[in-house]
């Protein structure tokens, strides 16, 4: 597994990041741990969750993901790079959410407990707190690193205005700042190459993209009528979610032609899916999630195999319009 820098950090971090979304929830805890050891053997030694995971039994099961991690990571916490977020309620009380330093301190506390551990590598908050003053936030992660409880600070879920924003204000307050940002990114949703990634590649900034399959539609697997059981896209909550970001005629059309130049490829559409998004030269790594073991190969294959120039230029023309933002999400 090739490593590249995070961001202007030091850092170096593998290709891939393993996404933990489905731990505890989709996943039982022995095909959880059985991911993890796959990951691990194929050099995706760079662990993703939340607080709020798993989201199939949210909030009831809020944490338990955290958990299964950390008992797996007993005796080998220096194998693994850990990143964990805040932001979503994870208790009834009007204060137990959002970006606020109590919030924030709180958190990263109960996180650590989960964890098992006495830091995490990169701690991100979970998305844009319009009601607590940006400065605030980033004093308390400030406090956070200087504890030692994380080595870095990221966002997800956010804007190109509020990332520059936030930006500023460390620089201006002397704060440590966001060094990384988690945005959606796949050929179905591109909207983020108009501004959020150069302004990534001008300052330095790590790019974690979430949902490089389009939550397991550009694997080609699921017919227009109908969504493959046991998959993002069943019934539920999240199941509404997806299909309202990725369930349209146009967007199969789109799969059918991309499946096509995956067979001419060589590869599967999962792969080819992948090379595209590590392409990109904004994106440092992809984060994969699995709810089997095996399902991890696609995209090891992908971060060992460049895209064929040729292949993505026609990729980049069949979804263009999905980057000019004119897509039903």
């Amino acid at each position: 597994m090739q490593h590249t820098r995070f961001g202007r950090t030091g850092l170096q971090v593998p290709r891939l990041t393993l996404g933990t979304m489905t731990f505890a929830g989709q996943c039982d805890r022995d095909t959880s741990f059985a991911i993890m050891d796959a990951a691990v053997e194929a050099g995706i030694t760079f662990f993703d969750t939340a607080d709020m995971y798993p989201v199939t039994t949210y909030p009831h099961g809020m944490g338990d993901t955290e958990r299964v991690i950390g008992e797996w990571m007993h005796g080998r916490r220096a194998d693994v790079l850990v990143a964990s977020k805040c932001f979503f309620p994870t208790g009834h009380r009007p204060w137990e959410g959002g970006n606020s330093r109590h919030n924030i301190m709180r958190s990263i506390d109960a996180t650590l407990q989960r964890l098992g551990t006495d830091y995490v590598d990169l701690y991100q908050v979970h998305s844009w707190d319009q009601n607590t003053p940006i400065d605030e936030t980033l004093q308390a992660l400030d406090d956070i690193v200087h504890a030692g409880k994380a080595r870095y600070v990221g966002c997800s879920n956010v804007l190109a205005y509020q990332l520059a924003r936030s930006l500023g204000r460390s620089q201006a307050l002397g704060t440590v700042r966001f060094d990384s940002v988690q945005p959606r990114y796949n050929m179905l949703f591109r909207e983020f190459e108009r501004e959020l990634f150069p302004l990534c590649e001008q300052e330095g900034v790590a790019v974690i993209p979430y949902n490089p399959l389009a939550g397991g539609m550009l694997t080609a697997k699921h017919r227009r009528d109908d969504p493959a059981d046991g998959t993002r896209f069943a019934a539920g909550q999240q199941g509404d979610r997806y299909r309202e970001r990725y369930w349209h005629d146009h967007m199969f059309t789109t799969i059918d032609a991309m499946r096509s130049l995956a067979a001419a490829s060589g590869v599967s559409a999962a792969t080819l899916a992948m090379q595209w998004v590590l392409a990109n030269p904004a994106v440092t790594s992809p984060i994969v999630g699995a709810s089997r073991p095996e399902q991890l190969a696609d995209a090891v294959i992908a971060a060992a195999t460049p895209i064929d120039p040729a292949v993505k230029a026609q990729l980049d023309e069949l979804t263009v319009e999905y980057r000019r933002g004119d897509s039903p999400r």
